[in-house]
C-alpha cells in the first residue's frame, strides 16, 4: 500500500487480524456487513477479495490471516530524514 509521504496509518494488527478472522470463519452471508469489510473497502479493497478467497478455500488457521495482515499492513517503512 503506497501512501502519501506526509501521512501514515497506524494499524492495530491484532484487532485487524481478529476482525478479518471473524469474517473468514463466519458462515452467514451477513458477514459482508461487518465493519471490517467497509473499512477495507475504503482503505485496501484488494483485501476484501483475499478474505473472500480465504473463506472459499476454507482457511482454518488464524495464523494464516495474521500472516496476510502482517505482510500487507505491518512493517510499513519508516521515512528517513
Amino acid at each position: 500500500m503506497q501512501l502519501n509521504p506526509f501521512f501514515r496509518f497506524d494499524v492495530d494488527l491484532d484487532e485487524l487480524t481478529d476482525a478479518m478472522w471473524e469474517f473468514v470463519t463466519d458462515p452467514h452471508p451477513s458477514r459482508n456487513e461487518r465493519p471490517v469489510v467497509k473499512a477495507l473497502d475504503d482503505i485496501h479493497p484488494d483485501s476484501v477479495d483475499v478474505l473472500e478467497a480465504m473463506l472459499l478455500d476454507g482457511t482454518e488457521e488464524r495464523s494464516d490471516v495474521a500472516a496476510y495482515v502482517d505482510t500487507v499492513f505491518g512493517g510499513q517503512p519508516r521515512l528517513e530524514r
